[in-house]
């Protein structure tokens, strides 16, 4: 259910952050005095350097393995696990139970390897690259952050929009598509890596894990207590991530605690439609609404956590959004949606990444350049 905007809490919550962080007397690096005062830097030509990674990615035969991440000028990391090539059969048959439309016709789709994060895209994680917190801790450049700096980053919210239901270990919501989709740009440009959030078809064979059944632990939904946070356990918010038992490849929360976006637009014919949905493409949005989330959330009835359950966003996800126009980066309403990162094993070539983190609509960028100008 909707999270009210508590009215006396109408203040940009970024001195609220520092101080959860430890960083109440930070100093922001100077502005560089060729940029506008609240405007962003260029990105530099070229691709920036590739940091060191905290634990191996692969072994000496180049199979992929489990490895840690870790962003630099912040204490954060995070674990990213191997998801092996296949193919699957997405979608569900019609003698699922409480099948939804638009999950059919069943097909088969092959899948190239990529690494999946662990759990969700946690506050710590986010607020990061939200608040420029990795800058409040500069005491000097590090050497990928000309790259890192010159991505987009939210405006400040009017409220915190973890709406009180925790920050700890908790995993981000509230997000426009954009936003995290900016997000992983920041963390690719931070480590040199190529992070995007999951296709469509990656999210649901990832969730799967090599299974068919309704969800990855099997049909029978009584199941799902030890797998997932949802309407009847939630207790009514999210939970921090990790604390249900894993899909058979040791992702957590890939059932419930929160919906997860996905690069694709939302279409119910789509999987009856031709040679895009037989290859496994995106199906990119040519428009705001509906774009997808997957894997249902904290406030989600046990039908709507299955592996093929599809979720697709909405116009009231913004409606308690004070701004005119409403913002491109939060859903004040949409306390259950969250995301995660990928990272495929081949990386597209420099010149076709941006569409997998830059707006896709001309309403969009018109918004977000103004605001890389020092607008709102």
């Amino acid at each position: 259910m909707p999270r009210l905007l508590p009215s006396s809490t109408l203040v940009p919550p970024i001195a609220l952050a520092l101080v959860g962080f430890g960083l109440a007397s930070a100093v922001h690096p100077q502005q560089d005095p060729d940029v506008a005062p609240g405007a962003y830097p260029p990105m530099p030509e070229g691709p920036g350097p590739v940091a060191e990674l905290a634990t191996p990615d692969r072994n000496e035969q180049g199979e992929l393995l489990q490895y840690e991440e870790s962003i630099a000028g912040t204490q954060v990391r995070f674990s990213m696990l191997p998801i092996p090539a296949g193919t699957f059969l997405m979608g569900s048959p019609p003698s699922e139970v409480d099948r939804g439309s638009g999950e059919g016709p069943q097909h088969e789709i092959q899948v190239e390897p990529f690494w999946m994060g662990q759990f969700e895209v946690t506050w710590q994680e986010y607020h990061a690259w939200q608040f420029k917190l990795d800058q409040a801790r500069r005491a000097e450049p590090g050497p990928s952050d000309a790259w890192a700096d010159a991505v987009s980053r939210p405006t400040p919210p009017y409220v915190p929009m973890d709406f009180e239901m925790g920050i700890e270990g908790c995993p981000a919501v509230c997000m426009t598509q954009l936003a995290a989709k900016q997000y992983t740009q920041w963390l690719s440009m931070k480590t040199g890596r190529f992070y995007r959030l999951p296709t469509e078809a990656e999210w649901e064979y990832a969730c799967r894990a090599g299974t068919q059944t309704a969800y990855s632990f099997g049909d029978d939904p009584e199941l799902l207590e030890r797998y997932a946070w949802f309407f009847d356990n939630g207790d009514d918010k999210y939970h921090p991530v990790g604390k249900k038992a894993p899909n058979p490849w040791g992702l957590y929360d890939m059932h419930g605690n929160v919906a997860e976006w996905v690069l694709d637009a939302h279409d119910t014919g789509y999987y009856a439609a031709s040679e895009a949905r037989d290859a496994g493409r995106v199906n990119w949005p040519t428009k705001l609404y509906p774009r997808v989330v997957r894997g249902g959330s904290w406030d989600s009835d046990p039908e709507d956590l299955r592996s093929a359950a599809r979720m697709g966003s909405k116009k009231g996800w913004k409606v308690q959004d004070p701004q005119l126009p409403k913002s491109i980066w939060y859903h004040t309403d949409a306390s259950f949606v969250g995301f995660r990162v990928v990272r495929p094993l081949t990386a597209p070539k420099p010149e076709a990444r941006a569409r997998y983190w830059e707006a896709d609509l001309e309403s969009l960028l018109e918004i977000q350049n103004k605001q890389r100008q020092g607008g709102r």
